[in-house]
């Protein structure tokens, strides 16, 4: 795979992901994608959870695991072993960040904690990720998606008011949690260059789930209640949301009242649903949304989807189409924005990798190496980093603790 990029920004940088799942995962991708070099540890027999999720991509991988695993190299070891431990820390030595979410206490027993690894290396970058504050009463509790999305009101929030509390279409809260890691990572990197000293950092997902209520955390503060849910509605902004036209869903969003006149004289040619007292400002909009809704639901779903959208695009109102999300992946748009990959693969030929989102200096930065087949870097990794001979490998091999 060519490179457009002439250089990463994080080219020199050695992480260590003891990780496994989604948001460690994500983390170290992240920090894959900006050029680091990522080594990720797994059980030699069964590998990552992820590995057995989604559908089947050859012999050990799945779409679940290639989502979150592109740029890393896979090294088998097995921690239970006081051997794969001693070969991890070794490899630790030879890192400047570990990425690690094992259960509390559970880094610590296998000789892997931020202590035990920053002795003697002050400049070591450790991130432990956890369910809930390291700190606090909840320490060891396993942290889940889908139970942080329940307790940190995320379900309460999404959807409709007659719909029963809804969980994200994708695991929300692991996903940004792996966000707020890297930039975390990135945050001690650079402090690292002016200090010389590293960081433990420490993460949670309760704590990133709560952040991601935003402004509807803290409407709800001053409601001291929760606010309405209104699904693909704006709670404050009328029109706005997914609306039906003849031949399918479109997304209509009228910010301004200017754009509101236009829609109602240009679009749906409508002219005294603006020119009425109750609809001419965002305000009186809001207030009699149930009446003001249907009228334009039924004006709308009167017109095909081309021509609305050919209208609201000549009005100035932003607009689009609301695709499957096959059809989204496989658009022009993502097309032209490089946005999805394919890349060679030993056993099922090629699969389809999604691209990092960040371009520099005009370059989209590359997927330098598909999601790995586990072990795939095992021998290669601990001849090149810890100098071992071909005997020791197929020796720790035939123990069982590589692969």
């Amino acid at each position: 795979m060519s490179n457009p990029v002439s250089s990463l920004p994080l080219a020199g940088v050695r992480i260590l992901d003891l990780s496994r799942v989604l948001a460690g995962p994500w983390c170290a991708m992240v920090l894959g994608d900006l050029g680091a070099e990522v080594i990720k540890v797994e059980h030699p027999k069964r590998g990552d959870d992820t590995r057995d999720w989604g559908i089947r991509v050859g012999a050990t991988e799945t779409t679940y695991f290639n989502s979150v695993n592109r740029n890393k190299r896979s090294v088998c070891l097995d921690l239970q072993s006081a051997e794969g431990q001693r070969i991890a820390r070794e490899l630790a030595a030879q890192c400047d960040v570990v990425i690690q979410n094992f259960k509390y206490g559970g880094a610590e027993k296998l000789g892997l904690g931020y202590a035990q690894l920053a002795e003697g290396r002050e400049d070591l970058i450790y991130c432990s990720i956890s369910g809930y504050d390291r700190h606090g009463p909840e320490a060891a509790r396993p942290g889940y998606d889908i139970v942080v999305q329940g307790e940190a009101g995320l379900m309460a929030m999404n959807g409709t008011a007659d719909q029963p509390p809804l969980k994200f279409g994708v695991a929300a809260v692991d996903l940004f949690t792996g966000m707020y890691s890297a930039q975390a990572v990135l945050a001690a990197l650079f402090e690292r260059q002016k200090t010389g000293r590293g960081r433990h950092i420490e993460m949670a997902l309760f704590d990133c789930g709560l952040m991601i209520t935003s402004y509807y955390g803290l409407e709800s503060m001053l409601l001291e209640d929760d606010p309405p849910r209104y699904g693909n509605a704006h709670p404050s902004i009328v029109p706005y949301g997914v609306f039906d036209a003849v031949d399918g869903p479109v997304v209509i969003a009228v910010g301004t009242n200017r754009q509101y006149e236009r829609f109602c004289r240009e679009v749906i040619e409508r002219p005294e649903l603006f020119d009425d007292e109750r609809y001419c400002t965002n305000l009186v909009r809001a207030a009699n949304r149930d009446v003001l809704v249907p009228a334009l639901t039924r004006a709308i779903g009167s017109l095909n989807r081309a021509v609305l959208l050919e209208r609201l695009t000549g009005a100035g109102i932003p607009c689009g189409e609301v695709l499957g999300l096959h059809d989204a992946l496989t658009s022009q748009r993502a097309k032209e924005a490089g946005l999805l990959t394919t890349v060679p693969h030993p056993e099922a030929g090629s699969t389809h990798v999604l691209a990092p989102p960040w371009r520099f200096d005009g370059a989209r930065l590359p997927v330098r190496s598909a999601p790995p087949p586990l072990g795939e870097g095992t021998s290669d990794v601990l001849r090149s980093l810890l100098g071992l001979s071909d005997e020791d490998v197929s020796r720790l091999k035939a123990q069982e603790i590589t692969s």
